[in-house]
């Protein structure tokens, strides 16, 4: 009967462990799978940024015209095209067809003639997003307009009508009094002033600055204009462009660059001019960035230059920052309307892609069989409309991510603006021609400070805490002092954040002082307090039993943190001049910011100490009691037994506590998001804050546009940091296995 129970248990024990065994198989398995699911996943994402520009040929179609195109463009929707012709004519026409619209690509749908009477001489254009265009006459007046498109739903059914707006009204706008013919001339527009600059066919050059006024009787916008005449101008003059805020005006005259500032037309002054051709080619054409920042200049050895404003040891300068080979004479240079790419286009249909920021070529090939007159891109930059002669063309362009590039992630790059290349993270402003930044490095390094800070807080308390709890501690003080070390760990992170940003700051900006005095008292206070012990009466001594001394230093520690801080408010006026903060910043060059690395050491090292402490103390007990027992009997100490028998045997755990603590610090995400300033600063300096890929992903994924380049680059981030922990994660099981086997035979 007991043989049969016996084998009857058996059975069931066997089966019970079958069961566990695939159980936990499939566990691990499972968990396998959803790291790899995420690890896909992130890559699936991030995988579009990486992707190379192409240009698809989409339609093509003839709109036969007898007067010479001045320029074309394409709506935002790339349904209707425009151009400007030498009649001063205006024509619309689709550019794609549409059976559900009755429309065909070519269909013309309005020719508006601008003026009857007035013979053109020369045309302009402004910057791209501004979208204004215009005609200067032989009697030296001109004329500025711009396409308008009006959307409207009939029938549930997009429907786009174009017209004609006439900016300063139907009547031209007098440029030159003495009526000579315009040769050149440039537009820009900034909130209500708009500015005309024009040179004549007698070498003279002249600003015209109209400033606008809505008439409280009749609601019309009114104009009223200034004319100031330049002097001493450059001959002859090939271009003009002005910037979009007004401040500057760049004359080219052969292979030289006249730089104005024309903030103050009573005081204009050239400040600057320099040779900008490259190379000893001959600058054929130049142009502005979105936003109007940088100059490019297109040389006839293919060679483009990007120059921008610096500030240098002579004030602020016109510099060139990079260059680029289309190797090609480039003819045209079109910039995108809100991005800092642009478009070079050659005389033999060659058109290239450039991203300034990335410092990136990111297409360059031919596009169609002979030349090209004119090139404009869609406001959106995913079409291209090419003219030659009667014969249009359209292109579909695929170019959503131009700035990513590993470059701009890893590398220095040069800003506009900025004196040097350097790494910045700065993704979003409320400008549309806002240059973004994304490089990465700001805050990798941020996630390594943090963690960094928070480790030297947390692992030195932690490991000496359970060093001291599994092999001093009184068994029956052990049973009190580990749980609530563990239950620590149940803190949620965002409770911690938020009293070492509201009040763990504020206290250590009032009292640094007394917390560096605490720092360093502290230990001295311990050893004393060590040392005066052992002159007490044996008796009192012998009154605490071992494993209880522990208890003795917590009034040690509370009487020091009262000193420290009781003394603060004297040691800021005998040390520090009566402000800490301003002695760091003014006499040592310390930059201090009131939510810091050493607030986010405390905070996240606070979060971190029981994670460690925890798995370390039970590495540490459970060492063999035989092991430590032998070595006593054999006539060692007991702090000899400790670091030449426990630590060595229980350094595998010790190890991988320290490596899971680093773990939850690189991750940690709402201690460091709400106890520092959230800077992507690159400095070690223990006063200044950080900026984390986590928090980094926390702040700024809610206001990320869905598969915009932000967004994948946060997609990315996390990427990185899932890097991260899988590389400490994989160095620390090879370290544990190393520490194993080497220690297994003690």
């Amino acid at each position: 009967m007991s043989s049969e129970l016996t084998l009857s248990s058996n059975k069931s024990r066997k089966i019970k462990d079958k069961i566990a065994r695939y159980g936990v198989t499939l566990g691990g398995l499972l968990v396998l799978a959803a790291l790899l699911l995420i690890f896909f996943y992130l890559l699936y994402v991030v995988a579009p940024i990486f992707r190379s520009a192409e240009i698809h040929n989409q339609t093509s179609f003839n709109i036969p015209h007898q007067a010479q195109t001045l320029a074309i463009g394409v709506e935002e929707q790339v349904e209707i095209a425009y151009l400007f012709d030498d009649s001063s004519t205006a024509r619309f026409f689709y550019v794609q067809t549409d059976n559900t619209k009755n429309q065909t690509a070519g269909q013309e749908i309005a020719s508006i003639k601008l003026l009857d009477d007035h013979r053109v001489s020369t045309f302009a254009q402004s910057m791209a997003a501004r979208k204004l265009y215009a005609y200067g006459f032989e009697n030296g007046s001109a004329l500025v307009v711009s396409p308008k498109f009006t959307t409207s739903f009939p029938n549930n059914i997009r429907h786009i009508s174009a017209d004609i707006n006439y900016v300063t009204g139907q009547t031209p706008v007098e440029m030159d009094t003495q009526g000579h013919a315009l040769t050149q001339l440039a537009v820009e527009k900034n909130m209500d002033s708009l500015y005309l600059v024009a040179a004549t066919d007698d070498n003279r050059l002249l600003i015209n600055s109209l400033s606008s006024e809505e008439n409280f009787m009749t609601g019309e916008i009114e104009w009223s204009s200034d004319i100031t005449e330049i002097e001493a101008i450059p001959h002859p003059i090939s271009q003009i462009r002005l910037s979009s805020n007004l401040a500057y005006m760049f004359v080219l005259s052969g292979n030289h660059l006249f730089i104005y500032n024309i903030r103050d037309l009573t005081d204009i002054s050239l400040i600057q001019d320099m040779d900008v051709n490259a190379d000893d080619a001959s600058v054929t054409t130049m142009s502005l960035l979105s936003g109007a920042s940088s100059i490019m200049i297109g040389n006839d050895n293919g060679i483009i230059s990007q120059w921008f404003e610096i500030r240098t040891e002579a004030g602020r300068q016109f510099v060139k920052a990079r260059e680029f080979d289309n190797q090609h004479s480039v003819s045209q240079i079109v910039p995108e309307f809100y991005r800092k790419s642009f478009f070079t286009l050659s005389n033999d249909a060659t058109v290239g892609i450039y991203f300034t920021t990335s410092d990136a070529e990111l297409f360059n090939d031919r596009i169609q069989q002979g030349s090209i007159e004119h090139m404009s891109v869609a406001p959106r930059s995913n079409a291209l409309l090419t003219q030659t002669d009667d014969s249009f063309h359209l292109f579909k362009v695929d170019n959503e991510h131009p700035e990513v590039t590993w470059k701009a992630l890893w590398q220095k790059v040069w800003y506009e603006g900025y004196p040097e290349p350097d790494y910045v993270w700065q993704s979003t402003s409320a400008d549309d021609e806002f240059e973004s930044k994304f490089s990465l490095v700001p805050i990798s390094f941020g996630t390594i400070k943090a963690a960094f800070y928070a480790m030297l807080f947390a692992v030195p308390i932690a490991l000496a805490a359970a060093i001291y709890t599994a092999y001093f501690m009184s068994p029956g003080m052990r049973q009190t002092v580990k749980p609530t070390i563990e239950i620590m760990e149940a803190l949620p992170t965002v409770i911690l954040g938020f009293l070492a940003g509201l009040w763990l700051a504020p206290v250590i900006e009032n009292n640094l002082p007394g917390v560096l005095m605490f720092l360093l008292l502290t230990p001295v206070g311990i050893v004393t307090a060590a040392y005066v012990w052992t002159f007490t009466p044996e008796k009192i001594r012998l009154s605490f039993r071992d494993g209880w001394d522990a208890v003795l230093l917590i009034p040690v520690v509370l009487v020091c943190a009262y000193i420290s801080f009781a003394l603060s408010p004297e040691l800021e006026i005998w040390f520090f001049d009566g402000d800490t903060r301003a002695f760091l910043t003014n006499e040592l060059g310390i930059g201090f910011d009131q939510r810091n690395s050493l607030v986010v050491g405390i905070a996240m090292g606070f979060a971190v100490i029981p994670t460690i402490f925890s798995i370390a103390e039970d590495a540490i007990f459970s060492v063999p009691k035989q092991l430590s027992n032998g070595s006593l009997a054999l006539g060692a100490t007991p702090w000899q037994t400790l670091t030449r028998v426990v630590l060595l045997t229980a350094s595998p755990g010790i190890f991988s506590a320290v490596m899971m603590g680093l773990g939850r610090a690189v991750g940690e995400t709402m201690i460091v998001l709400m106890a520092t300033g959230n800077t992507p600063i690159m400095d070690w300096n223990i006063f200044e804050g950080m900026r984390t890929l986590s928090a980094n992903i926390a702040v700024e994924m809610p206001e990320s546009e869905v598969g915009s380049s932000h967004y994948r680059i946060l997609f990315l981030a996390a990427f990185v940091l899932f890097i991260f922990t899988f590389l400490f994660n994989t160095v620390a099981e090879f370290v544990r296995q190393r520490l194993r086997e080497k220690y297994s035979d003690l």
